[in-house]
């Protein structure tokens, strides 16, 4: 049985990713794209933590956390790998946006990244939801 401080660990970082996905919207809707992809990724990030934190599990650095979600529940088949994917691109994206002189994104970018995210979540959440409701079904 999942202890009650990791569930309520990975509501909250569920929440937070929903957060963060409003915050992606609202910075697409004002034109600035660029942050709208770094906030997408974020709300992918904060998703994979979700999981994570019903086992125990989290790191300080964002390749260990790509890690240890890849390793858990991408080898393990609970997650398809095309979602791994999705965060290892978004990754890369967020990186570029905040980091590369001369790098900018369009809002055919910002948009797709964002519909990504949200695929993301969604899954995740879903996840989440079947892994707490055979944690909690009788043995």
């Amino acid at each position: 049985m999942i202890e009650q401080y990791r569930i309520d660990l990975a509501r909250y970082r569920l929440e937070k990713a929903k957060a963060r996905l409003h915050s992606a919207q609202i910075l697409l809707q004002d034109g600035d794209w660029d942050d709208s992809i770094g906030r997408s990724y974020y709300a992918v990030f904060t998703a994979a933590r979700v999981l994570l934190a019903l086992k125990g599990l989290d790191s300080k650095k964002h390749s260990g956390v790509i890690a240890l979600f890849n390793q858990h529940f991408i080898k393990d088949g609970k997650i398809h790998k095309n979602t791994y994917r999705a965060l290892i691109d978004a990754k890369i994206k967020r990186e570029s946006a905040d980091y590369e002189d001369y790098v900018s994104f369009s809002k055919e970018e910002a948009v797709s990244q964002l519909a990504m995210a949200k695929d993301f979540v969604t899954r995740i959440e879903d996840v989440f939801n079947a892994i707490l409701a055979e944690d909690n079904s009788p043995e």
